[in-house]
C-alpha cells in the first residue's frame, strides 16, 4: 500500500488553542508527522508525494468564498491594529442564513465554529497539500490500486462545506468521497476517530449516494456536543443515509468492536463500490485527548475486521491522532490489521 504525504503539510503550526477558556498549547502539531511517518515505515509502506491538483478538486466539497476566506484572512488580519498574530474569532452568529458581512473579525466568526482552529500565515497552504494527499490517495484507488493511505495534516472531518473547526479546515475526507464519486456511483464514508465526523455529516447530510457512518464519544459530554447523536439519521434524500454510534466515554476494545460490527452491517447493506475510512487514532488509551480507550492491538483488529468485511477500493485518510509514545505503533498496527486479508 501507498503512504500519500507532502512535507508541506508540517508548515501549518499555531502555538495555542482555547481549552475552557485557557490558551493552551497545540496538540494538533507538526510532530505528529514524524510520529506517524515512523508507523508508515513500520507497516512497510511506498511513501509518494502528491502533485498540486486543481481547485475544482476543493470545490466539490467547499464552495469559493469559503475557499477565498481561508486563502487570504490571515493577511487581511495583520491589518487589524496590534492583532494576535493567529485568527481566533471572538464573535459568532447564531445563525448562517442571514448576511454575510464584509469585516474580516465577522467573517472568522462566520466560518470557525470554535476557538480550536486558529488560522497562522502557513495554514493555507498546508491545508491545500493535506487535501492533494487525499486526492491523489483516491486517484490512486481510481486507477486501480485496492487501497491507498493519506497521511493528511492538518485533519479534515470536523470542517464542513464553510465551516472549520476542531483542527480542522478543508475535509479530507469528504474531498476523497467527492473525487471516487466521478468513478464509484456509490461510496461509503465509515469515521472511527474518536470524535464525531460533524464535518463530513454536514457534506452528505441531504444525499443517498454517500453514506455517513461514524463511531465516537458521546457527544452530550465530549467535543463537538451538538452533533454525532444516535437520531441523526439525514435529511431530504439523505434520510436514512447517515448513522451515529455513540460510545460510553472510556469504551475499550470489546465494546468498540461490537459497534463496529454494528456499523460494518449498515455499510454493507448501503452495498457501496468505495469507502472511504477516517481514521482517527486519538481513541487510544493512552493519547492526550483521553476518551476512549482502545489498545495497539484493538486497532489491528479494527483495521482487519473493516477489510475482512468491506472488500472494495478503500481510500484511508488520517483524521485525529496526537502525540503519545505509542502514536505510530497505533498506526502500524491498524494498517498491520488492515494489510493482512487479501483484499
Amino acid at each position: 500500500m501507498k503512504c500519500i504525504y507532502s512535507s508541506a503539510q508540517e508548515n501549518h503550526y499555531p502555538k495555542n488553542y482555547l481549552v475552557n477558556g485557557i490558551p493552551q498549547a497545540n496538540p494538533e502539531s507538526p510532530e505528529r508527522i514524524g510520529m506517524l511517518l515512523e508507523g508508515v515505515r513500520a507497516a512497510g509502506l511506498t511513501l509518494e508525494s502528491p502533485p498540486a491538483y486543481t481547485r475544482e478538486h476543493l470545490l466539490r466539497t467547499h464552495p469559493e468564498r469559503y475557499l477565498t476566506f481561508l486563502e487570504t484572512v490571515a493577511e487581511r488580519w495583520q491589518r487589524i491594529p496590534n492583532a494576535a498574530d493567529e485568527v481566533t474569532p471572538n464573535i459568532h452568529p447564531d445563525t448562517r442564513s442571514g448576511g454575510y458581512p464584509k469585516s474580516v473579525v465577522a467573517q472568522a466568526g462566520f466560518h470557525m465554529l470554535d476557538a480550536s482552529c486558529p488560522i497562522t500565515s502557513d495554514t493555507w497552504n498546508s491545508c491545500v497539500w493535506s487535501a492533494w494527499s487525499a486526492v491523489h490517495a483516491a486517484e490512486q484507488v481510481i486507477a486501480g490500486d485496492a487501497s491507498c493511505y493519506a497521511l493528511c495534516r492538518p485533519p479534515g472531518h470536523h470542517a464542513g462545506p464553510e465551516v472549520a473547526g476542531g483542527f480542522c479546515y478543508l475535509n479530507n475526507t469528504a474531498i476523497a468521497a467527492e473525487h471516487l464519486r466521478t468513478k464509484f456511483a456509490r461510496v461509503a464514508v465509515l469515521d472511527v476517530d474518536l470524535h464525531h465526523g460533524n464535518g463530513t455529516q454536514m457534506c452528505f447530510y441531504d444525499r443517498a449516494d454517500v453514506l455517513t457512518v461514524s463511531l465516537h464519544a458521546h457527544p452530550e459530554r465530549f467535543y463537538p456536543f451538538f452533533w454525532g447523536y444516535a437520531d441523526e439519521d439525514g435529511e431530504g434524500d439523505g434520510v436514512g443515509f447517515n448513522k451515529n454510534f455513540p460510545l460510553p466515554r472510556g469504551t475499550g476494545d470489546e465494546v468498540y468492536l461490537e459497534s463496529l460490527d454494528k456499523a460494518i452491517t449498515e455499510v454493507e447493506a448501503f452495498v457501496p463500490d468505495a469507502l472511504v475510512i477516517a481514521l482517527g487514532l486519538d481513541g487510544f488509551e493512552g493519547d492526550p485527548i483521553a476518551g476512549l480507550s482502545i489498545t495497539t492491538k484493538g486497532f489491528y483488529e479494527i483495521g482487519n475486521m473493516i477489510a475482512k468485511r468491506l472488500v472494495m477500493p478503500t481510500v484511508i485518510i488520517q483524521e485525529g491522532g496526537y502525540p503519545c509514545e505509542e502514536l505510530g505503533q497505533n498506526l502500524a498496527s491498524f494498517v498491520k490489521g488492515f494489510d493482512c486479508q487479501v483484499r
